[in-house]
């Protein structure tokens, strides 16, 4: 009985110490979210003014830009993954990993050829451990992301994209990340990114609207030269915000089940330690009233 009730309270001990490091991982994430929330708050208005801008020259203007032109066939897709590097987020990365699979074989199914950009470590070990190849890849700062970080992988999307299929390049670009929706929903999304199919933020017009008249200088051509890269940064950076606040509530949400779960095995090992212990201290004075009872029979 006595090793038993070492053995129990050794992982009484031993979950206690878990709920410390659960117990602060779900603060820290509760104190990161609120910063996560509000620089996703405070990209929106920046990525709604762009997106009204590509809006605008996109459909008041005829020019066929390559950025926004469908290709008469596209045989090379790529598609960029947003994980996290660090783990204990619950199933944050592994549903992102599932949706672009998901979203491969489609690509797949349709005669595409399929190449992957990877953010985050665990995407890159989810590939390494695969013995699959990636065209790039970026770790470090998804925590917090930084705009340079975006700037970065948009360069290198443009080029891809810009560059002829049979020379690597790629015909079309798909971004698979994890949305925040509220502290307890983050849900994959997946988004094709180029060529623009259809620019957001254009209402729709009723017959009696009037269609405004735009100049654009010095030509239309140039004005999406100019706009479009700026509007897939910002598409790229608001996802990794809003991968980033996703993974901080996941983490949070997950903490926090840890954190539950260790209250309930302590509460089970103590009760057992407390069984093993009370039986310890019957069976000691039983032994004793029988040790007594045999010294008073033979008196």
């Amino acid at each position: 009985m006595g090793a038993q009730l070492r053995v129990y309270r050794q992982k009484i001990k031993s979950a206690q110490t878990t709920k410390k490091i659960t117990r602060a991982m779900e603060l820290i994430s509760a104190s990161r979210i609120q910063k996560a929330q509000a620089r996703v708050a405070a990209s929106t208005p920046y990525s709604r003014a762009i997106t009204r801008a590509v809006s605008a020259v996109a459909s008041y203007s005829n020019v066929d830009h390559v950025l926004t032109t469908e290709p008469e066939k596209i045989e090379r897709a790529a598609i960029v993954i947003f994980s996290s590097d660090r783990g204990l987020a619950g199933a944050f990365n592994s549903n992102v990993l599932k949706a672009s699979e998901q979203l491969a074989e489609l690509l797949r199914s349709q005669g595409k050829e399929v190449v992957y950009f990877l953010i985050g470590r665990k995407a890159s070990a989810y590939f390494a451990f695969r013995r699959r190849a990636s065209v790039r890849t970026w770790t470090g700062g998804t925590d917090s992301p930084q705009f340079e970080t975006a700037k970065e992988i948009g360069d290198a999307l443009l080029e891809s994209f810009l560059t002829p299929a049979s020379e690597g390049g790629v015909d079309e670009i798909h971004v698979c990340y994890n949305r925040f929706i509220s502290m307890l929903v983050q849900e994959p999304e997946v988004v094709r990114l180029l060529p623009l199919e259809v620019v957001e933020g254009v209402e729709e017009l009723d017959s009696k609207t009037v269609l405004p008249l735009y100049n654009f200088e010095p030509d239309a051509e140039k004005v999406l030269d100019s706009l479009l890269p700026v509007y897939i940064e910002s598409r790229l950076f608001n996802a990794m915000l809003q991968s980033a606040a996703a993974k901080h509530a996941a983490t949070q949400k997950a903490m926090k089940a840890a954190s539950d779960n260790a209250d309930g095995l302590i509460r089970d090992f103590t009760r057992l330690a407390n069984n093993a212990r009370q039986s310890e201290i019957t069976q000691q004075i039983s032994e004793i009233v029988g040790g007594a009872d045999a010294l008073s029979s033979a008196k």
